[in-house]
């Protein structure tokens, strides 16, 4: 059964479509994943350098335009929570970016095989 030519021209540009889209998000995401990834560094470097520091020391976090005395194993908590929350984040981009490829390759695929067809 042949499909006429008119629909199978719309079908490629709806598939076209989702494609482009699809390329868009992947750019996105992967400078999403970027940025999370050099917070990630930053809070490591962060912890590493706090490491050396004695539960005494006194330790300042930046709230706005001003700095607030904090104990240090609570800063320590916060980093470690923080570079969780945003691994967590870096894995849920790391799939959203798997779905995004899988779905741009299987778009120009079925492009790729309606010109064959017609």
């Amino acid at each position: 059964m042949a499909i006429p030519s008119q629909a199978l021209q719309k079908l490629v540009r709806e598939i076209e479509t989702q494609a482009a889209v699809a390329e868009q998000q992947i750019g996105l995401v992967r400078s999403q994943v970027t940025s999370k990834q050099r917070e990630q560094r930053l809070l490591r470097l962060t912890l590493g350098e706090m490491s050396s520091l004695s539960d005494e020391s006194r330790v300042y976090e930046g709230v706005g335009k001003m700095f607030v005395s904090v104990p240090v194993g609570t800063l320590r908590q916060k980093l470690d929570q923080q570079t969780q929350t945003l691994g967590g984040e870096v894995d849920k981009l790391g799939q959203r970016l798997l779905y995004l490829e899988t779905t741009q390759k299987n778009s120009r695929e079925h492009i790729e095989q309606m010109l064959r067809v017609r």
